[in-house]
């Protein structure tokens, strides 16, 4: 599977990584030597379920936590007729400590695109990749645009919500039903076409059949939702 290089930081101290991901709901890494595996960067888990207790971690309903996940992929964007070049994508997601009342004390995603040698970057921390990706991509310059799932012309969200990542769906099976799509509900809302999805994939996968994201389209709209192109 394709890699990421990144690190692992808590207040035991902090060490490289090397995640492999499959683009889609798989997602592995080996810290302090114990290996784990998560659908989303924020549920990783123990594969032998807890690790040693000597391991120092911190868990919340088996996913780790009080701590700092960072780590790189590339991504291409594309110049309106001057063809595409490949940015680097950084990604710094801090998960708090448990609550007593449940969950977390905090959970933010900070990205920052970088391209050439500029940085763009989320001015606040967000909780998922869609609204990291929107902020990003309002913020490059007119007649650019992120060659990305999150801007396919083939995927969309679950009206309800989704996670922090690998909750958009992917339509490319199902382009004719999707070209329809005209809303949340009726004969052809997204509730009705959503169980022709091909898959779940991550907002930063692409495959070969990426189209850009133009006209309004599917339940979710246009990306970014404010464009300037």
């Amino acid at each position: 599977m394709p890699s990421w290089a990144g690190r692992y930081t808590d207040r035991h101290g902090s060490e490289e990584m090397v995640l492999e991901s499959d683009g889609r709901e798989s997602i592995r890494t080996t810290i302090r030597g114990v290996p784990f595996e998560g659908d989303t960067m924020d549920t990783l888990g123990a594969l032998a379920g807890d690790p040693p207790v000597d391991a120092m971690f911190t868990f919340l309903d088996g996913d780790l936590c009080a701590c700092l996940l960072e780590w790189e992929l590339t991504m291409p964007v594309e110049f309106e007729g001057h063809g595409e070049r490949l940015a680097t994508v950084h990604c710094a997601l801090r998960l708090g400590n448990p609550k007593v009342s449940g969950g977390l004390d905090e959970e933010h995603l900070t990205v920052t695109l970088r391209l050439d040698g500029r940085d763009y970057r989320t001015t606040h921390p967000t909780y998922d990749f869609e609204d990291g990706l929107e902020e990003i991509a309002l913020a490059l310059p007119p007649g650019t645009r992120l060659k990305a799932c999150i801007s396919c012309a083939w995927s969309d969200y679950f009206p309800v919500g989704h996670g922090m990542m690998t909750g958009l769906a992917c339509f490319r099976d199902a382009k004719d039903a999707y070209r329809r799509c005209d809303g949340k509900r009726g004969p052809n809302g997204i509730f009705a076409i959503w169980p022709q999805r091909t898959e779940f994939v991550q907002e930063t996968w692409l495959c070969d059949q990426f189209e850009p994201r133009t006209g309004n389209p599917g339940y979710r709209g246009d990306f970014p939702a404010r464009r300037r192109l």
